[in-house]
């Protein structure tokens, strides 16, 4: 594990928005992706990052910004979370289903109305970090957020994984990358769960992860071409709001641990515990 590389890029485009009658420009998020790699990687995924910046369904960036960053430390180990694909019909019944699950593992009502609030209003730079009683947010920075950083997965996992998802046929860079962000997010000891949906407009697919559920995708819990979309990490009340943006933003994790891959089950098999 000598040499390893942070490589992230992170695209974006200047729209301009109608605000009190003015119209300003701002920064849109178009496409981002980042991953650990050998040295022998590192031109191969610059080049495959930047393609993606360049032809993604929200359109063309302007700006690519692409950081290359040797890590100093050996990366912890952790294991991937198990997968499942629940099966879901539409925004309305996605959005019980994701509500239902937080409230399983603790969230209140209070906290999950706000976290849909933020996800719905869209452009989130990073993930909001909400207590699970009281719904407070508690990053120093409301309008950067709080990013899952230097993340990556062993060579060999990769692979097997990539197997195992094709069986189900949701073997892509979206779903892979998706689930280690979240594996990362969810061995982080104050973090209950996550809420994920997809800004990209052409993805109608976001997931709940927890250590109890897994990676739970649910499709369909937005209308399709829609842009809004967001993260929201829940942490218990007492958590130590540094140690938890350290640890996201700063620690370097490697999924080396494979969990189970499942295909398509049903909300009550979910809700009533017998996925176990």
């Amino acid at each position: 594990m000598k040499n390893l590389f942070s490589i992230r890029m992170r695209a974006t485009k200047k729209v301009g928005i109608q605000k009190s009658k003015k119209s300003q420009i701002t920064d849109v998020h178009i496409s981002g992706a980042e991953g650990l790699y050998k040295g022998s990687e590192i031109q191969a995924t610059v080049k495959r990052y930047v393609e993606r910046a360049l032809h993604h369904p929200k359109g063309t960036a302007d700006s690519i910004v692409v950081t290359i960053e040797e890590l100093m430390q050996k990366p912890r180990e952790i294991q991937l979370l198990p997968v499942a694909t629940i099966r879901c019909g539409k925004p309305v019944q996605g959005e019980e289903i994701a509500g239902l699950l937080l409230q399983l593992l603790g969230i209140s009502k209070r906290s999950i109305g706000r976290s849909f609030q933020l996800i719905k209003r869209g452009n989130m730079r990073g993930a909001a970090l909400i207590t699970a009683k009281r719904g407070c947010r508690l990053e120093p920075d409301t309008k950067r957020g709080v990013r899952a950083s230097r993340l990556g997965i062993d060579s060999a996992v990769s692979r097997s994984l990539s197997r195992r998802l094709q069986k189900f046929g949701i073997n892509t860079d979206t779903v892979k990358e998706a689930l280690i962000l979240a594996s990362k997010v969810i061995s982080c000891e104050y973090v209950i769960a996550e809420l994920c949906i997809s800004d990209d407009p052409d993805y109608t697919t976001g997931y709940v992860a927890s250590k109890y559920f897994g990676y739970l995708r649910i499709p369909h819990i937005k209308p399709q071409g829609s842009s809004s979309g967001g993260r929201a990490f829940f942490v218990n009340e007492g958590a130590r709001v540094k140690n938890v943006i350290t640890y996201l933003e700063k620690i370097p994790v490697l999924a080396t641990k494979e969990a189970p891959c499942r295909g398509i089950i049903s909300a009550d098999e979910i809700l009533s515990g017998s996925h176990k």
